[in-house]
């Protein structure tokens, strides 16, 4: 996927373009995770739509709940999408940052004697 240490690093407009599908990987990743969220705040909370992606944003930003749980589902649900929340940031921060901590690397272990 990334180019080895032989290989000249990518050119800016190559790299941003890397960094863009990395962008929209973990986009999609904390789309489908405030989806989630979402509907188990409405499945199981019954709250409204707006409150639920209240709830569920403020938990995927780290912030924590508005809504304190009522139900035991809703707290059983709210409680395992906390720590799914966790894992969420954690995955998409380094998703993201790949290309960059690649690129850096990269750049100080390229050896111009290794271009063709």
């Amino acid at each position: 996927m990334y180019e080895s240490r032989a290989e000249a690093p990518l050119p800016f407009a190559r790299f941003a373009l890397r960094m863009l599908a990395h962008g929209g990987g973990v986009g999609a990743l904390v789309a489908l995770s405030l989806a989630i969220g979402m509907a188990g705040y409405v499945l199981f909370e019954h709250l409204s739509w707006l409150d639920a992606f209240l709830n569920a944003a403020m938990l995927l930003g780290g912030m924590g709940p508005v809504h304190n749980p009522a139900t035991s589902a809703g707290k059983l649900f709210a409680g395992l999408y906390a720590l799914y929340c966790g894992l969420v940031v954690i995955v998409a921060t380094g998703a993201f940052l790949v290309p960059v901590l690649h690129r850096a690397i990269h750049l100080f272990h390229w050896r111009t004697d290794h271009a063709k």
